[in-house]
């Protein structure tokens, strides 16, 4: 594997096609969570970093509109095949910087690979409608317009996948786009700023600015040539986002977190639910807004449920991701550590009961990374904090209910709605379930993740602002509708004024 980056001390800006140094001169470690050794170091860029980014993308974006969008198609198919080329090292890239295992890591580049090749698809498309009109020689048409100068805002869990999601619409659509990706892994948004640019992308149509969230990220919100904010991330930050955007009637796409449940009724396949829910609450430890943090199950099959989940959790393997021996890597930093280490007296004093887990591994091995065990809490109850707050770590709630209607109401009695599954097999269960749980994803007889890229990607109360990334419900974002009449009559005509 080529490890180009890894020479590079620190990384750089982004802007107007050049890799520039920041303003500020300041940078902070990029670190390997598995064992807390130096990757690189990161920019903690300032406001007039952001303000040439935005400059160039603006003086960028006038020409990029006029290309003809299969023309910048062609440019998003090459990103793609160079994303294949690189799959590997992109891989190995990835779980050092975010600390996910390989084989999750290989699955997040390869959703970038797809997001690209099916965006490039859609600059052939790019639908409007084409109506009658109520006149008589005159012709009636709406078309997709891009906006302007986008702003991504995106989080280290996913550093590659949901910027693509965010990104590759955007950039098929006409606009031109400053990203801010998370400090903790920014490493992603290098390679794949390079990428575009080999690809042949023009100067200013992609800029990486790297900083914080509080200067970077508050700067592009302010910045009134920036049109629409797409940010992932926390409630809380997003909240703030939407009231900034809103007072300045810029355009914002947010998605903000889950507390995903997976439903497990007295008919479902025990081992088929018991593989999903390990995948959906230990894949990337726990560390996924669409991640499994609770599970109801039907009182019927609780203690056979438990049984089960306990058997296969004490054989899963914990340590470095790169290892592919090993199905759970570590938690981001100290901070979200210790978040998931405080829900544990939460959970105890609140009276659940503890089953597996529940502590920071630190001996041996996990001396110099920052683990946790996957945690099982049974006899939880819906109104508990731990059945409520988005944790992010390896932990799961067991939640016992008496019937589908008991079940479908715990779900939804969350702030949350993003992801939601239910393992059975009663067909009347399966529709009543897809009708009534309130998430903008749910699945059946499989966990709570694993989207793919051409359906809509999102969720409802505090997950989102009824926006989606992915599919083409993200094209929605990324552009403005315009209506278009034709009036080859001859003469003034005056719509429903004139209509007989």
């Amino acid at each position: 594997m080529s490890n180009s980056l890894l020479k590079e001390e620190r990384l750089k800006n982004f802007i107007n096609g050049e890799w520039v140094d920041s303003t500020s001169g300041n940078a902070a470690p990029v670190i390997n969570p598995a064992n807390q050794l130096v990757l690189t170091n990161v920019p903690l860029s300032l406001a007039e970093d952001v303000g040439r980014a935005v400059q160039a993308a603006k003086a960028a974006q006038k020409q990029w509109a006029l290309i003809p969008a299969p023309q910048r198609a062609e440019v998003l198919y090459r990103v793609g095949y160079l994303m294949k080329e690189r799959k590997e090292e992109l891989s190995k890239l990835l779980t050092m910087e975010n600390g996910k295992v390989l084989e999750e890591a290989r699955g997040e580049v390869q959703e970038g690979i797809d997001m690209a090749f099916y965006m490039a698809g859609e600059g052939r498309r790019l639908f409007g409608q084409t109506t009658p009109s109520e006149l008589k020689d005159k012709f009636a048409m709406s078309v997709r317009a891009p906006v302007g100068v986008v702003g991504i805002i995106t989080p280290w869990n996913f550093p590659i996948a949901i910027a693509t999601w965010k990104s590759f619409p955007a950039i098929v659509a006409g606009n031109a786009v400053v990203w801010k990706p998370a400090t903790e892994t920014p490493i992603m948004a290098y390679e794949l700023a390079k990428i575009f640019e080999e690809a042949g992308l023009p100067k200013g149509v992609l800029n990486v600015v790297f900083g914080s969230g509080a200067i970077v990220g508050e700067a592009m919100v302010e910045q009134d040539d920036i049109r629409v904010i797409s940010f992932t991330g926390s409630n809380e930050v997003g909240r703030i986002i939407a009231a900034k955007c809103g007072a300045k009637l810029k355009k914002v796409s947010l998605e903000m977190g889950g507390k995903n449940a997976v439903i497990v009724m007295e008919d479902a396949d025990l081992e088929l639910a018991v593989e999903g829910i390990l995948w959906s609450a230990f894949g990337t430890s726990g560390q996924r807004c669409t991640a499994c943090s609770r599970v109801i199950v039907h009182e019927d099959v609780k203690d056979a449920l438990e049984e089960r989940l306990l058997a296969e959790m004490a054989k899963l393997t914990i340590g470095d991701g790169l290892d592919e021996s090993v199905k759970v890597g570590p938690i981001i930093n100290q901070a979200g550590l210790e978040k998931i280490n405080k829900y544990m007296e939460i959970g105890k004093k609140e009276g659940a009961t503890l089953l597996a887990g529940g502590y920071v591994m630190k001996e041996g091995e996990f001396a110099n990374g920052w683990y946790f065990a996957p945690t099982l809490f049974t006899d939880v109850t819906p109104q508990m904090r731990i059945a409520q707050e988005e944790i992010f770590g390896p932990v799961v709630s067991l939640i016992p209910v008496k019937s589908l209607e008991e079940a479908i109401e715990v779900n939804n009695h969350v702030e949350f709605g993003l992801s939601s599954s239910i393992f059975t097999t009663n067909a009347n269960n399966v529709f009543t379930a897809a009708r009534d749980l309130d998430t903008g994803i749910v699945y059946v007889n499989a966990g709570t993740t694993g989207a793919e890229i051409h359906l809509p990607f999102g969720g409802t109360k505090g997950t989102g602002n009824g926006h989606r990334d992915s599919g083409v419900a993200a094209l929605d974002v990324f552009t403005e509708w315009k209506a278009v009449y034709v009036d080859y009559s001859g003469k003034l005509q005056r719509a429903q004024i004139d209509v007989e």
